[in-house]
């Protein structure tokens, strides 16, 4: 009780009672409006909490308002992109449900609108608390806390990206009332009359976060038991939003348009992509009370829910608190595929810093000293800053031998020596481990991967404790964690870490995204194949197929530059990783090998200007970076281009013509808050040279008028190019030259 108080005092109290919103600021839509580009220009405005003449709260940051009704109970009425004066919402729902020892129960909202195509503000007049909800009892607004310790930050960030965000926390808590409980006896008829008094000792709290400059809420919920014995929160929703639907169709669709709104959680696991979010987290669901919509079926999804597939489940005893996932909603301006994207990656940038992060890379082949010395020695002396013990290198954090653990902090030490950070590769997913360890799934179910241990098994258990050692132990600065945690369900009840399938998922995921939060903590780096961004991991696929790179070497090429393409419209190229076999890899033979490294310089060099000229990282797997002097000076080019220029090649990418084998490819690099703005890579995939007038879209760069442009850095001559103003679509004219089978490259200030 003492805890809950402390709590509340840290943050500016203000009674829901009488009215008193004193001390806050009058809502004038129009003044508080803010007329920027959030994407090329800093914010003006800053996170606040105003009141409306009418008494109603406006969460706001000059970009984006959601708004709240007090009495008779809280909930949203109004969500606004204000730049565009666009409502997105439809219809009022309650702020959240919650399933408390299996009964449901609504956190707020109202009944009673007439219609659900649109909100009136006349309607709320007559609207009503429903009498079984949670009821509004008090707010707060304080300043954001970080979600997880991050303070060990490595060398090479791009930039001081702020954590926690800068921004507010609107928090609302609700409780039952006496009206609830009396109509909750009246319809179960229980014999105790006192039976559902312990409800009204359960507080209820709704959390909004809001970022200055974004146009980005967070949203999640907690659940305090005050009371004397344990509570089971069976499942909830925290977010219930029925929004504009974007598109008006009668027939029965396949494939809806979704509203213009990005969702993440940080509860996701089974892909590379967002997407995976769907089959955990979030659904874009159809509005049952939505009965006046175009689609004859009534089957336009149109109403966000985010909820948990399975469970949680959990028990939560008296004095303690359940807490929600977290989701965000990104509201978007436009339709542009560009400027969805690149709100998408600055949203992902900002929520997971980390993803910033962007070493450059070796896997090494062996885990025996001299192996990695060797490997450790050449990326020192060419400029890489991370060597990976690869898989089938014979790295084994489950080996806890002193024998083991003494090789690998001997290692970390000598690479620490030489400024490298240092550490392996570990299988956890798609293997069979047995003795009742694994999952075992519903009946018609399989595993993600094929087979998988059960992470709440007693297996499970112990390989999270033996990471947690190893890491204590070596020192080692890097996790390459394959097969993560997919969201495999698991009906075993001989497991100790969950009771059965519908806690199986939730326990699952705290176990794995538990380490990956301590792991940020610590500063480790991981490399995780699963979209793990908002839980601390810092890179996954950038989106390839293994078996491309047995491909010829210039097959290899030209898919490479392809895949950063495709891969770059929701990634950052810092988030996703590339890979570059120096050894033959699963087949190819002589065609597709690069080694003997000196004999193949121009594949090589190729490679590199492909991933460096791009700021994406590739996993270089061999036993060497260089076998001659001629190849080390080739690599050292390569680094050397891209530590100069880091900032703006970390920073997006502008998609300018896709790679296709029969002409030019080019992507513009953006850093409208750096002193680069722009860097122009372009490719000749052909026998002979182009030369070719481009319009090169210029409005992310942030530049105005006319820009500084300078081709490579051989000294020529700086050439002012004056922009053609037009909007998102301002844009430069540039004749560019490009050898035969060759690159160059434009710096934009």
């Amino acid at each position: 009780m003492k805890l809950i108080f402390i709590v509340l005092a840290a943050f500016c109290y203000l009674s829901v009672v009488g009215q008193h919103t004193s001390g806050l600021l009058h809502w004038n839509k129009e003044q508080s409006r803010t007329e920027i580009d959030w994407l090329t220009e800093k914010a003006k405005a800053k996170t606040n909490l105003y009141k409306t003449d009418d008494g109603k709260l406006v969460f706001s940051n000059g970009l984006v308002s959601r708004t709240f009704s007090l009495t008779p109970n809280g909930a949203t009425i109004g969500l606004d992109l204000l730049n565009n004066n666009e409502s997105f919402l439809r219809s009022v729902r309650p702020e959240a449900e919650i399933e408390i020892n299996r009964i449901r129960f609504a956190i707020g909202g109202l009944t009673g609108q007439p219609i659900h195509n649109y909100l009136l503000p006349q309607w709320l007049l007559t609207m009503k608390a429903d009498p079984l909800a949670f009821k509004l009892v008090d707010f707060k607004i304080g300043e954001i806390k970080a979600r997880f310790p991050w303070e060990k930050r490595a060398e090479w960030m791009p930039r001081n990206l702020p954590w926690p965000l800068p921004g507010k926390e609107l928090v609302f808590r609700y409780r039952l009332d006496d009206s609830a409980i009396r109509l909750l006896t009246e319809k179960f008829k229980p014999q105790d009359k006192a039976r559902f008094e312990y409800l009204k000792a359960i507080t209820a709290e709704v959390h909004y976060e809001l970022y200055d400059g974004m146009p980005l809420f967070s949203k999640w919920i907690k659940v305090i038991n005050e009371t004397s014995g344990e509570i089971k929160i069976n499942t909830f929703k925290s977010e219930i939003l029925a929004v504009t639907e974007p598109e008006s169709a009668v027939d029965s669709k396949k494939n809806w348009e979704l509203p213009n709104i990005t969702v993440e959680s940080d509860y996701n696991f089974g892909g590379m992509s967002n997407e995976a979010l769907f089959h955990s987290s979030i659904g874009w669901n159809i509005d049952t009370l939505y009965k006046t919509q175009v689609s004859y079926e009534r089957t336009t999804p149109c109403l966000l829910e985010a909820y948990p597939k399975y469970g949680p489940d959990q028990t939560v005893k008296a004095g303690d608190a359940f807490e929600s996932f977290r989701i965000w909603e990104l509201i978007h301006d436009s339709w542009d595929r560009e400027r969805k994207g690149l709100e998408h990656r600055r949203m992902l940038q900002a929520l997971a810093p980390w993803a910033t992060e962007n070493p450059i890379l070796m896997h090494v082949s062996g885990s025996q000293y001299e192996p990695v010395k060797k490997a450790i020695d050449q990326c020192a002396e060419v400029g890489f800053e991370m060597v990976i013990m690869t898989f089938g290198s014979g790295f084994n954090v489950e080996d806890e031998t002193s024998g083991n653990l003494e090789q690998m902090r001997k290692l970390a030490d000598y690479a620490h020596s030489k400024g490298i950070a240092l550490g392996g590769y570990s299988l956890l997913a798609s293997r069979k481990v047995g003795g009742g360890n694994d999952v075992v799934m519903p009946k018609g179910m399989s595993p993600t991967f094929g087979n998988s241990p059960c992470l709440e098994s007693n297996w499970g258990i112990n390989y999270f404790r033996q990471l947690y050692n190893f890491y204590e132990k070596t020192g080692l600065d890097i996790l390459e964690h394959d097969g993560s945690y997919p969201g495999d369900i698991c009906i075993s009840k001989d497991h100790p870490g969950h009771t059965g399938l519908e806690d199986s998922q939730w326990n699952q995921y705290k176990r794995i995204t538990d380490f990956y939060k301590w792991c940020r903590g610590k500063g480790i780096y991981l490399n995780v194949p699963d979209y793990y961004f908002l839980s601390g991991s810092n890179k996954t696929g950038m989106g390839y197929r293994e078996t491309n790179w047995s491909l010829p070497r210039a097959q290899q090429e030209i898919i490479e530059r392809q895949n950063i393409y495709d891969g770059t419209w929701d990634k950052a190229p810092s988030m996703g990783w590339m890979f570059v076999p120096l050894v033959e890899y699963q087949g190819g033979g002589e065609a597709a090998t690069i080694e003997p490294l000196k004999e193949h310089l121009p594949h090589y060099g190729q490679r590199l200007a492909n991933l460096f000229g791009a700021g994406v990282q590739a996993c270089y797997r061999g036993p060497q970076l260089y076998d001659s002097p001629e190849t080390e000076a080739l690599v050292k080019k390569w680094v050397t281009f891209y530590k100069k220029h880091r900032a703006v090649l970390d920073g997006d990418i502008i998609h300018v013509r896709r790679p296709d084998g029969r002409d030019y490819d080019a992507i513009l690099h953006v850093n409208p808050f750096g002193e680069e703005k722009g860097l122009l890579m372009i490719y000749n995939p052909l026998d002979e040279a182009i030369t070719s007038h481009l319009e090169i879209p210029v409005h992310y760069t942030g530049l105005k008028n006319k820009i500084n442009v300078q081709e490579q850095e051989d000294g020529s001559e700086v050439s002012i190019v004056p922009v053609v103003s037009d909007g998102l679509a301002d844009k430069i004219s540039l004749t560019i030259k490009i050898p035969a089978h060759g690159y160059n490259y434009y710096i934009f200030k």
